[in-house]
């Protein structure tokens, strides 16, 4: 008999759910185990390499480009804000010059005469926060302090303010690199600046290698991470508000998830314009309506803030009686952050590409804005809530969805409808985060299988009945496994990010002439 089958050898019959995860679990758990395999750092706390690597290019973009993450903050909110258009239309771009063949196409990225890009910098950014602000800033933040206590926020906060500098560096390049089509169609990402930006340096083997492995691992990561497991969080938690076991949804994930399949294929049909169109109206809503509802309830327990401050700023240097003291602490901090932004993942920049401007830096300015949204405000919000209504329990290690159960809790102690309004959020959530991570997957597949229509419809019509799949069932090792290839997505691209940075550069101080030459 085979290993994989003796390994499904039970007393107890399995489910075909169940059965599904065990095969899945057997054939592919060998690479998300070595993905997330830890680097030990003491007896009872270990820390993954995939985030070494992820806060070593941060602090080493920060250094770089000397603090861009913080001396940048308030250029990138006069960019969204539009005090610096102008600049789009005065200068002279290389769009208004003939287009270039693709074999000629090695030192800048191809110009479509009349066209610049797609979306707005403020609808890029929301497109690209859609995909990241999610059941993470929620679920995610309940499990690291779950483990690590209140000090866990400090470190999050930390990685965030680094994260920064990756996006700037990443979407910098994605913008730099992007290619538009003769119709106006942009397609950027990590797969076009590995290519051409390494082409450039000689390295053409080795970029093409490169952007090849990471467009598969984005295709996987948009099929799991990005889609099923959004929505099956998604169902878990409106079942449970409505009644759980007692639900009219109960067992009728399917349903839900036909749902959400449509109205996910009614979006991503229209490409990268339908998205931001719904992304720049459900992502600012969708946050404005979660952060109104946390400050209602660190309004109603105001007298608790100074006191969970303090315990976050004390546990983050003192964390006695917590699962790994001081490093386990400083580690589930790390993970959170890293794994809520996605700084140095690659992914965001593939949305932050279809920018309508003529400097690359302008939308990597803009980009750095998502790791502080995402992270410091939402991420910190979120802790402090958890901490102030007592609903905290640390040193008990929780999955996703008694994370949401646990946020869920902390807010109905304020109101009793709350859990309501959280429901509808996490769905808004989890919706902006498929139909974003949608076009990402499209970006990778049509890479690697052509621009065609009939490419493009194949991606998507798989991508929906992959929704109602994710809503049905039970997922377990699927996800681990969308997840590893997610976060698999960061060895391609930190290279690419490590050796384009004097290209970064370029691009910066060309930005920055422009905006002293305006002030003049």
């Amino acid at each position: 008999m085979y290993p994989i089958l003796e390994k499904l050898q039970l007393s107890e019959p399995l489910s075909v759910d169940e059965q599904i995860d065990r095969v899945f679990e057997n054939a592919t758990g060998w690479f998300a185990d070595a993905i997330f395999s830890e680097i030990p750092i003491t007896d009872t706390a270990g820390i993954p390499w995939v985030l070494v690597v992820l806060l070593l290019g941060a602090g080493y973009f920060t250094i770089y480009f000397k603090g861009i993450n913080i001396r940048g903050f308030m250029t990138a909110i006069r960019i969204v804000q539009g005090k610096y258009d102008d600049l789009e239309e005065s200068v002279e771009a290389a769009a208004t010059e003939a287009t270039p063949s693709p074999s000629e196409d090695i030192l800048d990225t191809i110009k479509i005469e009349g066209h610049h890009g797609e979306v707005t910098h403020f609808q890029a950014l929301t497109a690209a926060l859609s995909a990241t602000v999610g059941l993470g800033n929620i679920a995610g933040v309940a499990i690291a302090l779950s483990i690590g206590g209140p000090g866990a926020t400090f470190w999050m906060i930390l990685v965030g303010f680094l994260g920064m500098a990756s996006k700037f560096v990443e979407c910098t390049l994605g913008v730099k690199y992007r290619e538009i089509a003769a119709d106006g169609t942009v397609y950027g990402g990590p797969m076009y600046y590995l290519t051409k930006g390494l082409q450039e340096k000689g390295w053409q083997k080795l970029g093409k290698l490169l952007a090849v492995v990471f467009a598969i691992m984005c295709i996987g990561g948009s099929f799991g991470g990005g889609n099923m497991f959004q929505v099956n969080q998604a169902f878990r938690l409106f079942e449970y508000v409505t009644g759980a076991e007692r639900s009219f949804i109960a067992g009728k994930g399917w349903l839900f998830g036909l749902v959400m399949a449509t109205f996910v294929g009614v979006v991503i049909i229209g490409g990268i314009k339908k998205i931001a169109k719904v992304t720049d109206k459900i992502v600012p809503a969708m946050v404005v309506m979660y952060v109104l509802a946390v400050l209602i309830i660190l309004g109603i327990n105001f007298r608790a803030i100074p006191d969970a401050m303090m315990a976050i700023f004390h546990g983050a240097f003192s964390p006695e009686g917590i699962a790994g003291g001081f490093i386990g602490v400083l580690i589930q901090g790390f993970k959170r952050a890293a794994f809520s932004n996605e700084a140095g993942i690659g992914s965001s920049s593939i949305a932050h590409a279809a920018v309508k401007t003529r400097y690359a830096a302008s939308e990597g300015m803009v980009a750095l804005l998502e790791p502080f949204i995402d992270t410091v405000v939402v991420c910190t919000m979120t802790a402090l809530v958890l901490i102030v209504t007592g609903q905290l329990v640390v040193g008990v290690e929780i999955n996703d969805a008694q994370g949401v159960v646990l946020t869920s809790n902390a807010l109905a102690s304020g109101i009793s409808w709350f859990p309501y309004l959280l429901s509808f959020a996490v769905i808004l959530f989890a919706f902006s985060s498929m139909i974003s991570w949608s076009y990402y997957g499209y970006q990778a597949w049509s890479f690697l299988f052509g621009r065609g229509k009939q490419m493009e419809y194949t991606y998507k019509t798989l991508f929906c009945i992959f929704v109602v799949i994710g809503a049905a069932a039970s997922l377990g090792a699927v996800t681990y496994f969308s997840d590893a290839m997610i976060f698999a997505m960061l060895v391609p691209n930190m290279i690419g990010l490590v050796l384009l940075l004097p290209k970064v550069k370029e691009e910066l101080e060309k930005y920055r002439a422009a905006i002293k030459s305006k002030a003049r």
